[in-house]
């Protein structure tokens, strides 16, 4: 049988348009996701890189929507020569989401400062108002890594918000002896203000359990850094820790539990329903507080959460190119 270069051409193109057709039949053959809840992610941005980690990984995951995102306050003597960590942090957040190149960019809104009681009511606790009030299919999260100044405020601001969230607090001491950790020291009145004098449901990750979330060193430098441009400055964002941080061989990302429980899975980690305890002026747990419960994590899965996050990165990088 004679060939030409026209047949040849032709049955060539052919084979092309089938491989063709045949990878986007598979790339249509994905396992189905589709948003579940929505998250509201709350974080002083300002503070230990693990923040930007907890907000990528929390933006890249298809479960969960991100309509708004909150910027509170680190303690005081954290803010430099200028005392400011509600703007760095905005920008940090800000930078993080404009890297990631997202098709829907949520909008950022900022607290007051630690410490500083405003006259009006912060952008970030109006905007935390507006959404838990917007009506939606979808359950509400307030995921806050931070201090809990921000959803303080909200629930003196509009009482009503009680009802209409859950939050997921990465903060307090362990139990059931509580004792001193930053997120709780750095506004303890907030903290007793959303557990003693709200309703507002609880899952609270305490220290001794989002300490658990120790990613190496070598593991961040072998398998995040090198994926793409996004991942290289994220790993960036790690290299100039303070210089009283006495690095070992690993990173707490003790922002990302948050991640786990509201866009993977809690079947792998452990909770208990516990009775609420006050909160005493040395950052102990207190008496009980009667009819009220906090779900307390105590066991998560670093595996699931860890792995989950590098495959969603690679997976944006070849979609991004």
């Amino acid at each position: 049988m004679h060939f030409n270069r026209r047949m040849i051409l032709r049955d060539a193109a052919l084979g092309g348009l089938l491989l063709a057709c045949r990878q986007a039949l598979l790339a249509n053959q994905r396992i189905p996701q589709r948003p579940s809840a929505r998250v509201i992610v709350d974080n002083d941005f300002a503070g230990d890189p693990d923040g930007l980690v907890g907000l990528a990984h929390q933006l890249l995951s298809p479960k969960t929507v991100v309509p708004l995102i909150t910027v509170s306050g680190l303690d005081r003597n954290l803010g430099g020569e200028t005392g400011s960590t509600v703007v760095p942090g905005a920008e940090a957040a800000a930078e993080t989401v404009q890297r990631l190149s997202l098709d829907h960019t949520p909008p950022i809104a900022s607290g007051h400062e630690l410490g500083v009681r405003g006259q009006e009511p912060s952008d970030a606790a109006r905007a935390i108002v507006a959404e838990a009030m917007r009506e939606d299919a979808l359950p509400l999260y307030f995921s806050c890594g931070g201090p809990l100044t921000n959803l303080a405020e909200a629930l003196a601001l509009e009482p009503a918000i009680t009802a209409r969230m859950t939050l997921i607090w990465i903060g307090g001491g362990g139990y059931p002896d509580g004792g001193w950790e930053y997120n709780l020291s750095a506004d303890a009145d907030a903290a007793r203000h959303v557990i003693e004098s709200s309703a507002m449901p609880v899952w609270q990750i305490p220290l001794p359990a989002y300490r658990l979330m120790q990613v190496s060193v070598a593991e961040m430098e072998a398998d995040m850094m090198p994926i793409s441009d996004f991942t290289r400055w994220l790993y960036a964002r790690f290299t100039n820790p303070p210089a009283f941080f006495d690095l070992g061989g690993s990173w707490p990302m003790g922002d990302s539990p948050a991640i786990l429980l509201t866009a993977i899975s809690a079947e792998s980690s452990r909770y208990s329903d516990l009775p609420a305890r006050r909160i005493n002026p040395d950052l102990s747990y207190g008496e009980e507080i009667p009819g009220r419960t906090v779900r307390v994590f105590d066991d998560l899965d670093l595996r699931l959460t860890w792995a989950d996050f590098l495959a969603k990165l690679r997976l944006h990088a070849a979609r991004t190119g």
